[in-house]
């Protein structure tokens, strides 16, 4: 295995100096998904804005694929590191226009394709988005990350605003991704027992991954070493 993501020494703080998110030195794997699990408000999200720039930390490195992020193109890396967020945004037209936003040269065939890899009907392609349910909105989201052909895929709680059976639809589609990377953020407990290769939990503002206190943290604890 290799380094997706390494962290070292980072420090993300609010207006005010308070740490938000601190990590010493963690290593992400290049490959399965990675859950990391936090409650609400703990920086979970931060994390992962961080790995594709939309967020910079105020103190430490972050490299990506061994290329320090400060050194990268911030729309080249937002390429290769995809990002599916909590709430579904759509642009207004059909589903291939949304599509043709992430990647303009797509042709109907590839579209196609994409649409059927996510578990939509073909007949979404030439529809109009509005009328779209959670679940199929999220899953055209997903699709329109996938064109870009990204090298490792950020999921932002993404089946937090669906119902058990939408749920559990995304969460298949993605299990079923080969050779896509993803780091999936979550704070329910039974979706990291069903999705985990490996788990990263943020603890008291620190991100950890040693195995005692990812899984104090599972079995209801708050407390861990970094």
């Amino acid at each position: 295995m290799s380094a997706l993501f390494e962290f070292e020494d980072v420090l993300v703080a609010g207006g005010d100096g308070t740490p938000i998110l601190q990590i010493d030195h963690t290593v992400v794997q290049d490959e399965g998904i990675t859950v990391i699990v936090g409650p609400s408000g703990a920086g979970k999200t931060t994390l992962l804005r961080l790995c594709n720039r939309l967020a910079v930390p105020d103190r430490g490195a972050i490299r990506f694929q061994g290329e320090n992020l400060s050194a990268m193109d911030p729309l080249t890396l937002r390429r290769k590191v995809g990002m599916v967020f909590q709430h579904p945004v759509l642009f207004g037209g059909t589903g291939l226009d949304n599509l043709q936003v992430a990647e303009p040269s797509i042709a109907e065939p590839e579209a196609r394709e994409l649409f059927r890899n996510v578990g939509l009907d073909e007949s979404f392609l030439n529809a109009a988005v509005d009328d779209l349910s959670g679940g199929e909105a999220q899953r055209l989201c997903l699709a329109r990350t996938l064109a870009t052909g990204p090298q490792v895929l950020l999921m932002d709680e993404p089946t937090a605003s669906l119902d058990p059976a939408a749920t559990e639809r995304l969460e298949g589609l993605v299990r079923d991704l080969d050779g896509v990377p993803i780091l999936w953020v979550t704070h329910d407990v039974a979706q990291v027992r069903r999705l985990a290769d490996e788990v990263m939990a943020i603890v008291d503002g620190w991100l950890v991954s040693d195995a005692a206190s990812v899984q104090g943290f599972l079995n209801g604890g708050h407390h861990g070493e970094r």
